[in-house]
């Protein structure tokens, strides 16, 4: 377990407290990017995934996930073959290899010099309220919260609440719904490596207008259609109140 004067100097400016537990290399002080998204991700999310962490890595920029299937272990083998580090956060004790699938990945990491990261001491299983937790850590560990592919529900919308309320920037490769969710209330776009690396400068590429997630563009259509007021709009798109009321500030960043 690390003591507080041992955390990388972006946890002890966030005054983290809380123990983390390591194996492998420290966690270090330089460049990194998180790349987070589905479990259950797309071939073209998972081909962009590792093409992200093959990019930055090959930068000298550390590349942070979660290990878990899907966009997570794309990242991480992007980031071995661009021969560069990455660190794995894990949601359980550090010798509780999970998902039990990625073992040999995390053991192909710890020999080629990366990290495993986590809040949980030895022995500890895996269980579903450990996961949003492991997901602060991954936003604290990173300047840049990338996410690759996501539906309007997801986990990994846990990591980007994490890494607003720590003052780190978010940004969204286009396509799917939730990623599209948080382009359009002003995450930074990347659709390629170099877009990564201006938002890892501070120079974020932002779309000038964006078409709204799926939900926000029925509500807009509703509207477009003569739907005056909420129940109108509830009435014609089917969608609950609750839906409506979270997409309203949605179409008006599109005006």
């Amino acid at each position: 377990m690390l003591t507080p004067d041992q955390l990388p100097k972006r946890l002890q400016a966030l005054g983290w407290v809380r123990p983390v537990y390591l194996r492998g290399e420290p966690l270090r002080d330089g460049a990194a990017v998180a790349i987070v998204g589905a479990r259950a991700a797309s071939r073209g999310a998972l081909d962009r995934a590792h093409a992200l962490g093959r990019h930055l890595a090959s930068r000298g920029v550390q590349v942070v996930s979660g290990g878990a299937l899907g966009v997570d272990g794309a990242a991480h083998r992007g980031a071995l073959a661009g021969c560069g580090g990455t660190t794995v956060v894990l949601g359980s004790g550090l010798d509780v290899l999970y998902p039990p699938r990625h073992a040999p990945l995390f053991r192909e990491i710890l020999g080629r010099g990366g990290t495993l990261a986590g809040l949980q001491p030895d022995g500890t299983q895996p269980r579903p309220g450990m996961f949003p937790q492991r997901n602060q850590l991954i936003a604290a560990l990173a300047d840049v919260v990338i996410v690759v592919e996501a539906e309007l529900r997801s986990g990994t919308m846990s990591t980007v609440a994490a890494a607003r309320a720590f003052g780190r920037l978010v940004a969204a490769w286009p396509g799917s719904p939730g990623c599209e969710r948080l382009l359009a209330a002003g995450a930074a776009i990347v659709e390629a490596g170099a877009d990564a690396e201006l938002a890892l400068a501070g120079t974020p590429r932002h779309p000038a207008r964006r078409a709204v997630d799926p939900i926000a563009r029925q509500v807009q259509d509703a509207i477009a259609h003569g739907a005056a007021g909420i129940d109108e709009i509830v009435r014609q798109t089917g969608l609950t109140v609750r839906a409506v009321v979270r997409a309203l500030p949605l179409i008006e960043r599109m005006q």
